[in-house]
């Protein structure tokens, strides 16, 4: 999934640039991506009461219950949507041209109800994964990705950017109707009475998605105010911050996924939860580390080369240096993704709601100050310092000590990779720089953990393995 998104950001760069209408396109993506990562974390919401559901033999008609409620849900949201997506684009869009939000009102009205797909499609693998089946929705997911590239790469130069809108609908339909098959086949969906009890499903959803989506709207936040510094700084940064999200998503999703249901089975107590964050997070932040190396040394070459011409020269460097300055932003990203779910494993959410709203309503001002102060690198710190803050508030919600025993197993962390990074990347970085650089700092950076192999990351390993 992270590949086909790479392939289809360096595409929509290569054709279109950044322009006044791939700015109202990435402002009508990030609604797209807020409720897509609503989508995903209501997977962590529902895993653990789907997987009690199944030992008791109810999973047919819970999952049944979520999928109508949900979709209907879906339905009046996406027509609401449709009928204001000129009003709703000229808010997302701000002080940008015209043109921008044009572009972003016709997305929209694709870009919803595909993502309204994504969560149908999340609950049909919740379903699968409380069976402990975890390849029929890694095929989905797969195929709907390569098939919205295809999508897209067939009708991108005929139509424009919102071909993007399209692809995106294709990948939803095809993500949700493989799982829903499956179900259907095994007959997952069968048997029990069907309770919808919608109001509780949906209070659920949005509890459950409410710092979720609180988190995406940092990132909206940020684009509001990177379009104050000029016309395609909003493409810039979203291209930043999609590069960091890889990175900090590849590995700790996928872990955050599988873990939730034999961690519901087994149960949580302070000491476990806290040694779930920190171990879990060696394996992504050896990644971080590594990737932040390369793009200190390399990272305007990098975007230029897969990008295109139109981010070389200044633009590509701001770009390529955007991505090491969203370096904390990742570290505080994986140890939340890792988190999260722990709130629902343990049952301690009422506390989400409110650290929704404190979040947003302490991003706002202070990305307003740092972006005022420092332009773009104030942007990315503003970001990281607001979700580091959510994550202090989920791990504190859990006890007071597993937020001193993951913050001090974080703390050591942060120091050793950071450590690793500066001796593999920065010493080379001053005797020849550039590409021979990065090319040997990345060896070298393999080989120190590959001979030293730290305490922490052979913990982690055994940790993850140990999980099923």
């Amino acid at each position: 999934m992270s590949g086909t998104a790479a392939a289809v950001a360096a595409i929509l760069a290569q054709k279109f640039g950044h322009t006044a209408a791939t700015d109202g396109f990435f402002a009508a993506y990030g609604v797209y991506l807020v409720l897509v990562l609503a989508a995903q974390s209501f997977r962590l919401v529902i895993l653990p009461e789907l997987t009690r559901a199944a030992e008791e033999a109810r999973l047919g008609a819970e999952t049944r219950a979520y999928i109508v409620s949900v979709a209907a849900l879906a339905v009046a949201a996406s027509v609401l949507v449709i009928l204001l997506r000129h009003p709703l684009g000229a808010a997302v869009t701000g002080s940008l041209p015209d043109e921008s939000a044009h572009v972003a009102a016709g997305a929209l009205a694709y870009l919803v109800p595909a993502a309204f797909g994504q969560l149908l499609a999340a609950i049909a693998a919740s379903a699968l994964a409380a069976r402990d089946d975890y390849e029929v929705a890694a095929v989905a997911y797969a195929v709907g990705g390569i098939g919205g590239v295809v999508v897209f790469v067939l009708l991108a130069d005929a139509h424009g950017p919102v071909a993007l809108a399209w692809a995106t609908v294709a990948n939803s339909a095809i993500t949700f109707a493989i799982p829903l098959a499956a179900l259907l086949v095994r007959g997952d969906l069968a048997g029990g009475r069907l309770r919808l009890d919608v109001g509780r499903r949906l209070r659920r959803l949005v509890e459950g998605s409410a710092v979720p989506v609180a988190i995406q709207g940092l990132f909206l936040v940020c684009q509001h105010f990177a379009g104050d510094l000029g016309v395609g700084k909003v493409t810039i940064f979203s291209y930043g911050y999609l590069i960091a999200s890889v990175f900090a998503a590849v590995t700790a999703g996928s872990v955050a996924l599988v873990s939730s249901a034999p961690l519901t089975r087994r149960g949580l107590d302070a000491d476990s939860a806290a040694a779930h964050v920190v171990n879990a997070s060696w394996l992504s932040l050896a990644l971080v580390a590594a990737a932040a190396g390369i793009f200190a040394l390399v990272g305007p070459r990098l975007v230029e080369a897969v990008l295109g011409d139109a981010f070389s020269g200044n633009d590509g460097r701001q770009l390529g240096h955007l991505v090491v300055y969203l370096t904390p932003w990742m570290f505080a990203s994986v140890a939340y993704t890792l988190a999260f779910p722990l709130v629902f494993v343990a049952g301690r959410h009422g506390v989400l709601l409110p650290a929704a709203v404190g979040a947003v309503a302490v991003h706002v001002p202070l990305t307003w100050g740092l972006g005022k102060a420092f332009g773009m690198p104030g942007i990315a710190v503003a970001l990281a310092i607001s979700t580091a803050l959510v994550l202090g508030v989920l791990l504190v919600s859990l006890s007071p000590r597993v937020l001193t025993v993951a913050a001090l197993g974080l703390g050591r962390l942060a120091v050793i990779e950071a450590a690793l990074a500066a001796a593999s990347f920065g010493v080379l970085a001053l005797v020849i720089g550039g590409i021979p650089a990065a090319v040997i700092g990345t060896v070298v950076y393999a080989a120190l953990i590959l001979a030293w192999r730290p305490r922490g990351l052979r913990e982690a390993w055994a940790y993850v393995r140990a999980l099923h």
